[in-house]
This record gives C-alpha cells, sequence and structure tokens, in this order.
C-alpha cells in the first residue's frame, strides 16, 4: 500500500475505499434486483401472449385446432416485431406459426410435458436473444378425444438488454456523483475537524521559532491535555536551561577573580622558566572555562524559543575582527553564503563554530581562507539545516592525523599558542545539532572542514 503521511489524505482515502465498497455492493445488489424484476415481467408478458394464442384457437371443420388469420396482438402480423408464435401437433408439426417468423427458424426450447409450461432462453442464427415458453395442453375436441397440442410463443430480449444497460449506466453515473459529492462535503467537514491540529502545529512551530512563549489553551478536550502536558515540557526545559546557565555563570565568575589576582601577583614577579609554566596553566584554565560556558549554548538549542540567526550579520563581525587580529599575515578571507539561509540556534553556538574554523585557517593559511555556507541538501534555506565549509592554503592536515585532532586537548602544531580544544568544541556543538564534522583537503591546497548541521 503506498504509504500516505496527511492524516487528512488518510481519511479521505479510507472514506473513498469504503464508498467504492458499499457503493459497489449495492450497484451490484440494484442490478440483480432490476435485472431479476426485468426477466420476471418478460416471463409475464410472454404468459400473456401465450393465453391470448389459446384463447383465439379454435376446432374447425375436421375437428383439428386452427388460428384465425388476424390476432388481436398485431405484432405477430409484423416481420421484425420480434415477437413470434407457433401451434404444432403431437409430432411436433407446425399447425400454425406466426407471419412474424416467415423466413425465420425460431427455436422455441425442448418440448414440455403435458400439462406443463417451460420458460428458456434461446438464439436465432443471427445470434439474436430470445425468452420462449411454450405449454403443452390436451385438447378435447367435439367429439370427445382429447388432442395433444404445444403453443409457443417467443420475443427479442434486445430491447430489454438495452435497458438494462441504460439502467447500469445510470445507476453507475448516478452513483459516481453521490461518491463525489460525499467526498467533497466529507473533506470539508474534515478541514473544519482538523483545524485545532493544524492550530496546535503551527503554535509548536512558533514556539520553537520563539514567536510564542508557550501554546494556547483553546483546544478541544481530545487536544486540551496535549497541549497542557506540552506547555508543561516547555517549562520545565527553560527552568532546567536557565539553572544551567545560572550554574556555569556563578562558576565563571567564582573563577575570574582568583585568576586575575594569580595574573596580578604573577606580573609583578621576576619573568623566569617558572612564571611562564604558570602562565600557561592560568591560560589553559581561561581556555576551559570559555569551553564550558559554550556548552548551554549547544544545549540550550534543544529547548524551545530558539530565534534564527542572522548568518551574514554575524560573519561580517567575525572577519572583521580576525583581520584586525592577524594584520601581520593581512589573509584574504572570502565568503560565500547563500541567500536567505538562516541558523535556528543559540548565536553563541554558531559564533563557536565559524569562529574556531576561521581562526584555525587564518593562523594555517599564507594567504587565503575561503569560508562557504549552503543549506542542506533537500532542505529550504530558512529551515535551518546547512554545510559550512572552511578552506585555506596551508599545508593542511595529514590524513592519519584528521580524526585524532577532533578530541580535546590534540593538536597539529604544539607551538603555536592554545590549548587545542577548538575543533573539538566544533565537534560537540555541531554533534548536539544532529550534525557531523569532516576534515578533507582543500582545492586550495591546504584544509578543509565541512560542518554539517541540521537543527530541525
Amino acid at each position: 500500500m503506498i504509504p500516505v503521511s496527511s492524516l487528512s489524505a488518510r481519511l479521505l482515502l479510507s472514506v473513498s475505499l469504503l464508498l467504492v465498497f458499499f457503493f459497489g455492493v449495492t450497484i451490484v445488489v440494484l442490478n440483480s434486483a432490476f435485472s431479476e424484476a426485468g426477466e420476471q415481467a418478460q416471463e409475464d408478458i410472454l404468459d400473456g401472449q401465450l393465453m391470448a394464442l389459446i384463447a383465439a384457437a379454435e376446432p374447425n371443420e375436421r375437428g383439428e385446432l386452427e388460428m384465425p388469420a388476424d390476432l388481436s396482438e398485431p405484432r405477430f402480423s409484423n416481420l421484425g416485431s420480434g415477437l413470434f408464435g407457433a401451434l404444432t401437433d403431437e409430432s411436433e408439426f407446425p399447425v400454425w406459426t406466426s407471419r412474424s417468423s416467415l423466413g425465420i427458424d425460431v427455436p422455441y426450447g425442448s418440448r414440455p410435458a403435458a400439462g406443463t409450461r417451460i420458460f428458456s432462453r434461446v438464439e436465432l442464427e443471427d445470434g439474436t436473444p430470445l425468452m420462449a415458453l411454450s405449454l403443452h395442453v390436451q385438447w378435447e375436441l367435439a367429439t370427445g378425444n382429447l388432442k395433444p397440442y404445444t403453443f409457443s410463443v417467443a420475443q427479442s430480449l434486445d430491447s430489454f438488454n438495452a435497458q438494462l444497460a441504460a439502467f447500469r449506466r445510470q445507476i453507475f453515473t448516478w452513483f459516481a456523483a453521490v461518491a463525489l459529492i460525499m467526498l467533497f462535503s466529507i473533506s470539508i467537514v474534515m478541514r473544519g475537524l482538523l483545524k485545532p491540529l493544524r492550530k496546535i502545529e503551527s503554535e509548536i512551530s512558533d514556539v520553537e521559532s520563539g514567536r510564542r512563549q508557550s501554546l494556547s489553551e483553546d483546544f478541544p478536550d481530545e487536544l486540551s491535555g496535549v497541549a497542557r502536558n506540552m506547555n508543561l515540557l516547555i517549562g520545565s526545559e527553560r527552568g532546567r536551561s536557565d539553572r544551567y546557565r545560572y550554574t556555569l555563570d556563578n562558576l565563571a565568575h567564582s573563577l575570574k577573580t582568583p585568576l586575575a589576582a594569580i595574573r596580578a601577583v604573577l606580573s609583578e614577579q621576576p619573568s623566569n622558566e617558572g612564571t611562564e609554566k604558570i602562565e600557561t596553566q592560568i591560560e589553559r584554565m581561561n581556555d576551559i572555562v570559555r569551553y564550558q560556558l559554550s556548552k548551554p549554548a549547544a544545549e540550550q538549542r534543544k529547548t524551545f524559543g530558539v530565534v534564527a540567526v542572522a548568518i551574514d550579520k554575524e560573519l561580517k563581525k567575525l572577519v572583521d575582527g580576525l583581520s584586525k587580529v592577524y594584520t601581520d599575515k593581512n589573509p584574504t578571507i572570502e565568503v560565500d553564503v547563500s541567500d536567505g539561509i538562516l541558523f535556528r540556534g543559540e548565536t553563541g553556538d554558531f559564533l563557536e563554530l565559524a569562529g574556531n574554523l576561521l581562526d584555525n585557517a587564518c593562523k594555517s593559511c599564507k594567504s587565503t581562507v575561503k569560508l562557504s555556507i549552503r543549506p542542506l541538501a533537500g532542505q529550504a534555506a530558512e529551515f535551518g539545516g546547512m554545510r559550512l565549509v572552511v578552506e585555506d592554503d596551508g599545508p593542511g592536515i595529514p590524513e592519519n592525523a584528521r580524526e585524532t585532532l577532533l578530541q580535546r586537548g590534540m593538536r597539529l602544531d604544539e607551538s603555536a599558542p592554545g590549548q587545542g580544544i577548538g575543533l573539538a568544541v566544533v565537534a560537540d556543538i555541531a554533534a548536539s545539532y544532529s550534525g557531523n564534522v569532516k576534515i578533507s583537503e582543500s582545492s586550495l591546497g591546504g584544509a578543509k572542514i565541512a560542518v554539517s548541521v541540521n537543527p530541525s
């Protein structure tokens, strides 16, 4: 069976199948009833014609039955009328045949037993269907003797079959029209009945995009519990995220003063190998704090009310800042972003992703860094799924070191400043958005790092 994702489409399909089934059964029953009633009517007509022949039969002076030249039913006398009659004796010799059967060999079926009648369906040589009726009687002559005779009539079924075909066409037409009207009416009714479902879907999308804080409460009883539980979940998630963020903020503030004091004391001491090591550890602590503070941003996107990030504006700030940091190298940073693309997540997450990758590229490049952002395949730009690619013309990353660099604390160049958590942060944030990080060789000659994220 073809899968159908829409609930309204499933309902319409189910109703359509039920209508086809029940209307099909009804059509079969009506056609059968009409056919049986029509056949019974044909039999009654033939029976009446047969009785008229018997009433018109009279014995002649020889004591044998004969039929008058003109009968009350004129169709017996007209060629092509479709009504035929015959009278035969005990030897089945035709005593009389109607003028309508002139030149036609009409089969009346088998001869019935004495006192019985037989209805049968027969055909002319040209295939014309007939319904025939034969009655075998013992006729009492004037002498008192009984003589057997068989009265037979037959009538063409062309007219009856034409009426039956017209009835079938009419019944199919009417039932098809009724089915279409019913389906149209049901679709209108379902549109109204499913309106609350479309409303709750729209409100959930608004909550996810930050346009509203919770679901409304004016839903039918069947959906009010869903809306209430969803609002409880939204409140719970927001509270959990806020507590997490506040805890980390408090931690950052608690570490800020001791670190500042240590730096102040250290600056008063003469520079030597020991102070340099202490300075290195203080820098490492700052990196750890910054990394931990980036986690709430990654976790925040799992809650509700995230506003889409305008990428162009944030990238301009990043590029301007990096140009000032690397004035000695003065790299050319090429930015190519698809029109209208948005990042549905925290601004801090996007800055962490793009900032880490661009910073690493600027450190490694000779003169050129290239950044391109495209929507994920099969997604519209506004849905938030994207593929962010940063390339440089530096020395590149050996294939055997690419997976290692995504681990915390691992660095390719130990002489460069930093603690080797930049790509680990990128990988963690990408994973939190159902994405991944891939390292390969760039067409510029250096490294190519591609990050895919799918917030939806």
